[in-house]
């Protein structure tokens, strides 16, 4: 087995992981504040990157000086928009009512979103055009690492310190953090759940917009950029469903499993094996931890 590859596997299932934590990171939010599992994650992701090329490519067109970043950083401005317009028009309502609902509203989005996506941006596979990064890779102790993947882990770190500073000391994240650990006690004082569940909805677009936009930098952006994002389900089972830590540590090992399983299996089991043991895994983990490594457990008296 040559040492320098499995490590550059290990490496690049760190990076990639990175992205599938940030997205976690919006899907346990969600669940967390609502309990409402959100099926529709993978077309917000879908939205987001879409938004991001058309930001793109429009300020590429203008000779926009840093046109990525700026195209990045309007994307997240929209996705506050479209994240409280989603949640006030489509879920608001249903506040106190039973989370299968929503639940299956949320599937409707899925199809809905999709179905926009394809209507406005078709379903033909679209690139960043010039190419975002160089095709230059960096070295590291004989390691080639990507420069895509190198930025979509520094962006992930940079917005996980973000979302960690403003849970721990704005007004808003610990509303949020209220409501989440106990939403009776945070009514009675005043939070207003309203709030909590739009800010909620704002940050998953965020984060899926962001994860979207290096998906497709890395693999062109198609229609399966939101199928890729399933891969994020057994990343937030692994953490637990209501656990913020634990989706950004079970991105990464779903990345690091995905990467570690092709480089291992892909010579004696050829196609499809990196994109298939997440899965796997997941369900034999459920077997032995229902709640994942940091789920809350549920204690039923009957």
């Amino acid at each position: 087995m040559d040492f320098t590859l499995l490590m550059w596997a290990l490496v690049n299932g760190v990076m990639i992981g990175s992205i599938y934590g940030l997205i976690a990171l919006g899907w346990v939010l969600i669940y967390k504040c609502s309990g409402v599992l959100n099926l529709a994650m993978g077309e917000l992701t879908l939205i987001g990157a879409y938004l991001c090329l058309t930001i793109y490519t429009f300020l590429v067109g203008i000779d926009f000086p840093f046109p990525f970043v700026g195209a990045l950083i309007l994307t997240l401005m929209a996705s506050v928009v479209l994240g409280f317009l989603t949640e006030r028009i489509f879920l608001d309502r249903l506040i106190g009512e039973p989370v299968l609902t929503i639940i299956m509203v949320t599937v409707g989005l899925m199809f809905v979103f999709r179905g926009l996506v394809g209507l406005i941006w078709s379903t033909d596979t679209r690139i960043f055009d010039p190419p975002v990064f160089s095709m230059d890779v960096y070295e590291v102790g004989g390691i080639i690492i990507e420069q895509v993947y190198l930025w979509s882990f520094t962006a992930a770190i940079s917005l996980w310190v973000i979302f960690y500073l403003f849970f721990k000391y704005t007004r808003w994240g610990l509303s949020m953090q209220a409501t989440a650990d106990d939403e009776m006690a945070a009514l009675s004082v005043g939070i207003s759940a309203r709030f909590v569940y739009s800010a909620a909805w704002i940050i998953a677009f965020m984060t899926a917009a962001v994860g979207g936009t290096f998906l497709g930098v890395k693999n062109g952006l198609n229609i399966s950029i939101g199928e890729l994002s399933l891969l994020v389900l057994p990343a937030v089972v692994l953490g637990g469903l209501n656990s913020i830590p634990g989706a950004i540590v079970g991105g990464i090992a779903i990345g690091v499993l995905q990467e570690l399983s092709g480089f291992l299996l892909d010579p004696y089991f050829p196609g499809g094996v990196k994109d298939t043991a997440p899965y796997v895994f997941m369900i034999i983990f459920l077997l032995f931890k229902p709640y994942g490594l940091w789920g809350w457990v549920r204690i039923e008296r009957v």
